[in-house]
C-alpha cells in the first residue's frame, strides 16, 4: 500500500528495477470506498492503516523512482479485486513480490491464479520495517525520516502534516 513508502519498499523497488527496464508500480487500496477486509492481513483495511491518499502515495513513489534513476510508471492496483486487474495491469508483465506474511502468500496465490508470472524477491529475508512502524513513529513525534527515502520525507513534509 505504501502507507507510507519506506526503506523496505525501496529495496523492493530496486530489486524489481534490477530485473526490468521499466517498472510498473501498483498502489493497492487506491479507492477508499473499495477497500475490503482481508483475513490474511486483518489491519490493512482500517482507516488508521491508510492515512495517505492514492495521489500522495503516487507522489512518494514517483519522487523515489526519480531520485533512484528508475524508469517507473505508477498505476492503481485493486489487489482485492482480481477481476479488475486486466483494466489496470499491462498484459504479460512479471509481478514481483516479497513474502513476509500470510498476506504475501495470499497475493502470490491470486497473481498466479490470474496467470501472471510471479518472481519472489529476497526469499527468506525477514521484514525489517513496516509502514506501521513509520506511522507509529510519526504519531509519537519520534524520528521517522530515517525510515523512509529522502524523496518520501520531502513529499510528506510538503503535505503540511507530519502525523499519520
Amino acid at each position: 500500500r505504501f502507507q507510507p513508502f519506506h526503506n523496505g519498499h525501496l529495496e523492493y523497488l530496486q530489486g524489481a528495477a534490477s530485473r526490468s527496464d521499466v517498472v510498473f508500480v501498483g498502489i493497492t487500496n487506491p479507492d477508499p470506498a473499495r477497500i475490503k477486509e482481508e483475513p490474511s492481513d486483518p489491519l490493512r483495511h482500517l482507516p488508521e492503516s491508510n492515512p495517505f491518499s492514492y495521489v500522495e502515495r503516487l507522489l512518494m513513489v514517483t519522487e523515489v523512482a526519480h531520485d533512484e534513476g528508475i524508469r517507473a510508471h505508477v498505476i492503481p492496483f485493486p489487489v482485492n479485486e482480481p477481476e479488475l486487474w486486466p483494466a489496470y495491469v499491462p498484459p504479460r508483465v512479471t509481478q514481483y513480490l516479497r513474502l513476509f506474511s500470510d498476506w504475501g502468500g495470499t497475493k502470490l496465490e491470486r497473481m498466479r491464479e490470474a496467470g501472471y508470472e510471479v518472481v519472489v524477491l529476497d526469499e527468506g529475508v525477514e521484514k525489517g520495517i513496516s509502514g506501521a512502524d513509520v506511522r507509529a513513529a510519526m504519531r509519537a513525534g519520534e524520528e521517522w525520516e530515517t525510515l523512509v527515502p529522502p524523496g518520501v520525507a520531502r513529499v510528506i513534509r510538503s503535505l503540511d502534516r507530519v502525523t499519520a
